[in-house]
């Protein structure tokens, strides 16, 4: 009987250290996945969510760190350019050619978020209220679309010369008169509006899921006189 009992308890005991081990070989991979789960929360919680107690400028200024230039608008039109080319001998015109051409070009503006230190931010605490002050619109020089104008030649006889000379006259033209265009107070207000939209858009959100709530966004550019 004794021996009987000792044969057993040697037949259990290695058994239970293999049912141990096993568990401990079990559990690590479980704990491995456990521990990455952990710091991946943590690491989308630093970059999303944690901020600095009472500094929202901090975490404004976070949402143009990463951009040095941001396009707020695109404007889209026709340009009408004309010229005139003459051609003789001994001062004496014999060819005389005109073309008229209408040349798409488009302009975009641009805010140069460079220069947003912590100057251009104000924070109100009572109402939960940002303000910025954004610097003057940066336009692009016009990008003519010549591929897509439409040209109308009149003359006798246009040698290669003088068609040239006229399409080179004719883009320099318009390329002026285009950047006329991108200044005329209608269209820069539509950019300047635009651009209050960008930045109000880009500030409200991120000061929202940063855990600030319903933020109010003010914008201004430099020289505008603040609301009331």
């Amino acid at each position: 009987m004794a021996d009987d009992l000792k044969t057993r308890k040697t037949t259990v005991e290695p058994q239970v250290r293999r049912e141990q081990s096993l568990a401990r070989t079990q559990v690590v991979p479980w704990l491995i996945v456990i521990v990455l789960l952990a710091a991946a929360a943590w690491l989308g919680w630093r970059a999303f969510f944690y901020h600095e107690e009472g500094d929202p400028v901090g975490s404004a200024m976070l949402a143009f760190e990463k951009q040095n230039s941001l396009t707020v608008f695109s404007s889209r039109f026709e340009v009408v350019a004309e010229s005139e080319d003459r051609r003789g001998i001994m001062g004496v015109d014999l060819l005389k050619s005109r073309q008229a051409a209408i040349i798409p070009a488009t302009v975009e503006y641009r805010l140069d978020l460079s220069t947003m230190d912590r100057d251009r931010f104000e924070w109100n605490d009572s109402n939960d209220t940002m303000t910025v002050v954004i610097p003057q619109l940066r336009i692009s020089r016009p990008n003519l679309d010549e591929a897509a104008q439409k040209t109308f030649t009149e003359g006798t006889y246009v040698s290669r010369d003088a068609s040239a000379d006229l399409a080179r006259n004719n883009s320099r033209q318009a390329e002026r008169k285009a950047a006329e265009f991108a200044k005329n107070p209608e269209v820069l207000a539509l950019a300047r509006q635009a651009a209050k939209d960008a930045v109000r858009q880009n500030l409200a959100i991120p000061l929202e899921v940063a855990g600030y709530g319903n933020v109010t966004v003010n914008v201004r550019f430099d020289g505008e006189k603040q609301p009331g």
